[in-house]
């Protein structure tokens, strides 16, 4: 796996979330490409110096999500992703509830907007990157 995964472990974010989202950052920026293994729970673990079941409950997330793919012989594999339905609609009321909160906040619609764009322009730059 070619993504730097840092995770702050005095964060409120539990650590298994946190696991989650730095590799599905991974993916969506390219760092992480389909067919490419995760390191094992237990050697991440190690290199964390956390449980390896924390590590187990990240890599099922992933699974359930449907970015991964476990398998006792060849661990957690970076598999296929696409949006369906579900996924839409869950996605869509999650980004309801992140924007609602900047609202509830007073962050001004630009400035929400203009991160949003900044945010997708890296994605999509780093992508880029790792097809040159």
């Amino acid at each position: 796996m070619r993504v730097i995964i840092s995770l702050d472990l005095s964060s409120d974010v539990p650590i298994y979330q946190q696991l989650r989202d730095r590799v599905v950052e991974g993916i969506a920026a390219g760092t992480v490409r389909e067919g490419e293994s995760l390191p094992s729970t237990r050697q991440l673990a190690a290199d964390f110096g956390i449980n390896f079941h924390t590590v187990n409950k990240a890599y099922d997330l992933l699974r359930q999500q449907g970015f991964v793919h476990l398998n006792r012989k060849t661990g957690a594999v970076i598999g296929p992703t696409a949006a369906d339905a579900a996924f839409t609609d869950g996605w869509s009321a999650r980004a309801r509830t992140l924007l609602a909160e900047a609202v509830a906040k007073g962050v001004p619609a630009d400035e929400v907007l203009a991160t949003c764009r900044a945010l997708l322009a890296n994605f999509g730059e780093q992508q880029g990157d790792e097809e040159s």
